[in-house]
C-alpha cells in the first residue's frame, strides 16, 4: 500500500526517509517537508513584519476549523494549545470538585494523564484506578464495572502509550453519558492516525508532535460547548477575558468560544506547522492513513514473530494501533535498541512497572514494508552475534 506517486515523492514529502528508518511516532515525530516549510515561511515573514501580521487571524480560524473536522467538533469548541498536559490540567483544575467525587483513570497511562487527577486528592477527590486483566486493555465492560454513584469523571487515553491498546471511544462515551459522568480524553496517541471523534466526549487534549506529524508545544484542546461553564478557565489573560481596548474591567467575562482557555498570544509558528500537517492528514483521510499504518505494523509483527519475539501489544483485533511493543526472550532490549540505532533505525526503548525493557515500534503511513524487512534483517543479524 502506497500513498505516494513514487519513491522520490515519498522522500520529498518526508525527508527523514533519506536519513533513517523512523519508527518512533509514538514519541516525537520527524517533521514532514510541508510542515517545516510553513513554519520557515512564517518565520521569514516575521523578520519583515510583526509576528501576527497579515493572515494570522484568518489562518487561526482555518486551523480551528481543520482541527474540529479531524475530531468531529465545532470550531468554536477548539482551543489551540499544547502540550497535552496543559489541556488535561485545565480540565482537572477547572471543574468545581466536591469532596467525595470520584475519578476513574488508569495508572499505567502516560503520567501526563495521571498526575493532574492524582493532584485533586488534596481537594477531597478520590481516584479509582482501573485494573484491566490485560495491560492497557480498557473496555466498556471494565469501565462499567468500576462506576459508582460518586463517579464524576473518567480520564482515559485513546491509546495506551506502552501497550498500544486503543479504546472504544464512542461506546465508553455513550456509557459514561448515560450515567451522567464526564469524559476526558488524552488523544495524543491516536489523533492523526486513527478515528478519534468526540460525539460522546466532553474534553480532549492532544499535542501535535506524535501522530499528527506536527511541531512540539502546539495542539488541539476540545471542550464541549455545553461544558464551558462547568470547566472554568484557570489561566487568565487579555485574550480570554473581555478587555475592550486592553482596559481591565471590574468583572471577569470570558470569551464565548473555546478561546476562553487561551489566556494570551499563541504559538503562531507552531500553529502554522500544525496547520500544514492537518491539511496533509485531512487530504489523505484517516481511514486511508489507519489502513496504511496497520499494514506495515502487522507486517513487522509477522517478521518479528518469525524471530520468536514476545509482544505486549495486541497481536490482532480491532483495537490494535500503530504501536507494536515487544521484546526478545534471549537478548536484552537495550542491546537490540543499540543495534537498531547503529543501523539508523529509530525506535523507542520503554520500561514497564516491573522493570522489564521493551522495544516500541510505531510506524506511520509513509513507512514501507521494505523498511520493515531491513528492520528484521538488522535484528536477525544482531541475534546471531
Amino acid at each position: 500500500m502506497s500513498l505516494f506517486i513514487n519513491e522520490s515523492d515519498r522522500r520529498n514529502q518526508f525527508p527523514v526517509v533519506g536519513e533513517q528508518i523512523f519508527l518512533a511516532h509514538a514519541a516525537v515525530t520527524a517533521l514532514p517537508a510541508c510542515t517545516a516549510l510553513a513554519m520557515v515561511e512564517h518565520s521569514q515573514t516575521s523578520t519583515r513584519h510583526h509576528q501576527e501580521a497579515g493572515m494570522a487571524l484568518p489562518y487561526l480560524a482555518q486551523v480551528r476549523k481543520d482541527s474540529a473536522t479531524l475530531i468531529g467538533a465545532q470550531p468554536e469548541e477548539i482551543a489551540l494549545l499544547g502540550p497535552t498536559s496543559l489541556g488535561l490540567s485545565l480540565f482537572a483544575n477547572g471543574i468545581d470538585w466536591k469532596e467525595g467525587d470520584e475519578i476513574l483513570c488508569y495508572q499505567e497511562d502516560y503520567p501526563s494523564n495521571v498526575y493532574p487527577w492524582i493532584n485533586l486528592v488534596r481537594r477531597g477527590v478520590k481516584i479509582r484506578f482501573l485494573q484491566p486483566e490485560v495491560p492497557g486493555e480498557i473496555t466498556p465492560e471494565l469501565v462499567a464495572s468500576a462506576l459508582t454513584p460518586k463517579t464524576r469523571l473518567a480520564a482515559l487515553a485513546s491509546c495506551n502509550f506502552l501497550t498500544g491498546w486503543r479504546i472504544d471511544i464512542d461506546s465508553i462515551g455513550r456509557l459514561l453519558k448515560s450515567h451522567g459522568v464526564l469524559f476526558s480524553l488524552d488523544a495524543i496517541q491516536t489523533l492523526g492516525a486513527f478515528p478519534t471523534e468526540v460525539q460522546n466526549v466532553d474534553f480532549l487534549s492532544a499535542d501535535a508532535h506524535k501522530w499528527m506529524l506536527g511541531p512540539l508545544a502546539i495542539g488541539v484542546v476540545f471542550v464541549r460547548k455545553e461544558k464551558f461553564e462547568e470547566c472554568r478557565p484557570t489561566l487568565l489573560g487579555a485574550w480570554n477575558v473581555h478587555s475592550p481596548n486592553f482596559i481591565t474591567q471590574d468583572t471577569i467575562q470570558f470569551a464565548e468560544t473555546a478561546r476562553r482557555y487561551e489566556p494570551g498570544v499563541l504559538n503562531i509558528v507552531g500553529v502554522h506547522g500544525m496547520g500544514a500537517s492537518l491539511q496533509m492528514i485531512l487530504s489523505r483521510g484517516i481511514p486511508t492513513i489507519s489502513a496504511a499504518i496497520l499494514d506495515v505494523r502487522d507486517y513487522l509483527q509477522e517478521l518479528l514473530e518469525e524471530l520468536e519475539f514476545e509482544f505486549l501489544s495486541p497481536k490482532n483485533g480491532p483495537w490494535r494501533s500503530g504501536i507494536l511493543t515487544c521484546r526478545h526472550p534471549r537478548r536484552a532490549s537495550s542491546n537490540l535498541f543499540q543495534a537498531l540505532e547503529s543501523a539508523s533505525i529509530v525506535v523507542s526503548l520503554r520500561d514497564d512497572r516491573a522493570g522489564r525493557s521493551w522495544l516500541r515500534f510505531s510506524p506511520h503511513f509513509y513507512n514501507t514494508r521494505e523498511e520493515m524487512d531491513l528492520v528484521a534483517t538488522t535484528i536477525k543479524n544482531s541475534l546471531s552475534l
